[in-house]
């Protein structure tokens, strides 16, 4: 996700308010007689004032380029660091309240800035604060005590300092690590949500594309039919002609498929065999089949789902061609159904079916982009990056799931869950255990 300029500029204009909460605090504190001396506060405000001023003249040319927005929002960072450090230790640091507003820093830090830049924040932090209590302690730094109530400042004990800078730098992290945490499920839902944008926008596309195949095809259906009626008498060219009938009648069906895919419900749920599917699969894969590839079934007594024949045809043929580009020097192509048990990751009684090949493998770090739009590792082969992602989306549609385990040079499974039909969900209910 990336930061407009906008939230560099927002700092600036919320450190005037602290510049003036400083100001306001010390001028207090001193007519209290709790702080002794303001002025070493009150030249901290001044730097304050004039880092501020700096700031504030130079983001009005900041350009909204990632690296000068998290340069510039660094740089902030350090010099709130910095002017909080003195700020407290120029008002006895040890027994400040205000020690844990470091958090402050962190949280911005955690939320604004990439890789490891607000873990670098969070030590220099850690030691600045636990520097300052061991040089003061030790005596190697004069102490700036505040007095409440004319009380005189308690001597500094080992124990009680181990025990404010424990607690002090685990707030710290704990604060840091959330802020991390919330910054990358920000970062992952933004990334799905750019990613259904352009699911949206290539079905639209696909739609339109569709619609313009269907019109011409009408008119090539019809003149084959009219061939047809002239050829009757030669066998040959009436089973070229039925052939081809076939063809258009699959390319019909197709484009009706691309056409749904813009409409809010294209899949029509009924109760499906997923074995029948997957005969079917095999049957239009006879002309893909390679030479030296093994085609292996293990097909399950599994009950009915909840899905679209069709479109679980169309899943499973993709699933199929990937295993074969994959299996180069031929290899096994296995397709299994079973019904998933009471130890299984998803619900039990949902039906699986698993395509397996022995391939070369998805290296791991591509395991998590192969279902993004347009990520392919075949571009040079026709691959438009498409086909998973489809896949995914439509199998979602079907209240369904799909996952992918894949080793290096060993093979990779994909499978997908369906949700089992309603009545065949009743009657596993009704069934004793066994």
């Amino acid at each position: 996700m990336k930061l407009p300029t906008e939230g560099a500029r927002w700092f600036v204009h919320l450190r005037w308010i602290a510049c003036a909460i400083v100001f306001g605090t010390v001028v207090l504190g001193w007519a209290l007689r709790i702080i002794p001396d303001p002025r070493p506060l009150l030249w901290v405000g001044v730097g304050m004032l004039i880092c501020n001023s700096a700031f504030w003249l130079y983001q009005r040319h900041l350009s909204s380029t990632r690296n000068n927005v998290d340069r510039h929002i660094a740089v902030q960072i350090f010099c709130d660091v910095t002017a909080l450090a003195l700020l407290l230790y120029f008002s006895d640091l040890t027994r400040n309240p205000f020690l844990y507003f470091f958090s402050l820093p962190m949280i911005i830090a955690g939320m604004y800035l990439h890789g490891r830049t607000p873990y670098y924040f969070g030590g220099l932090v850690t030691l600045l604060v636990g520097g300052m209590m061991w040089l003061e302690y030790r005596g190697y730094l004069p102490r700036f005590p505040v007095r409440f109530a004319g009380e005189s400042p308690p001597p500094m004990l080992a124990g009680y300092l181990i025990a404010t800078f424990v607690a002090f730098a685990s707030t710290l992290w704990i604060t840091l690590y959330f802020a991390r945490s919330i910054r990358a499920y920000v970062d992952r839902a933004h990334q799905e949500l750019r990613q259904k944008e352009k699911m949206v926008g290539i079905g639209q596309l696909v739609a339109g594309i569709g619609h313009q195949i269907a019109n011409p095809l009408d008119g090539v259906q019809n003149c084959l039919r009219r061939i047809g009626e002239r050829v009757r008498d030669d066998a040959r060219l009436t089973e070229y002609v039925q052939l081809m009938e076939e063809a258009l009648d699959r390319i019909e069906k197709t484009t009706k498929r691309v056409q749904s895919f813009a409409r809010p419900r294209g899949i029509e749920l009924e109760d499906t065999s997923v074995n029948a599917a997957v005969e079917s699969t095999l049957q239009l894969l006879g002309p893909q089949h390679k030479d030296g590839i093994t085609i292996e079934t293990q097909l399950g007594d599994v009950p009915l789902v909840r899905g679209d024949a069709y479109t679980l045809q169309e899943v499973l043929f993709n699933l199929c061609l990937n295993a074969i580009a994959a299996m180069p020097d031929g290899g096994l192509l296995k397709l299994r159904t079973l019904t998933l048990g009471p130890l299984d990751d998803y619900n039990p009684g949902d039906v699986a079916i698993e395509v397996s090949d022995t391939g070369v493998g998805i290296p791991r770090g591509n395991l998590e982009r192969i279902f993004e739009p347009f990520f392919t590792t075949r571009a040079d082969s026709g691959g438009t990056g498409l086909g998973l992602g489809l896949c995914r989306m439509l199998i979602s549609e079907m209240d369904g799931r799909i996952q992918v385990h894949s080793e290096l040079n060993e093979g990779t499974t994909f499978t997908v869950v369906l949700p089992r039909a309603e009545h065949a969900a009743k009657e596993a209910v009704k069934e004793p255990p066994r």
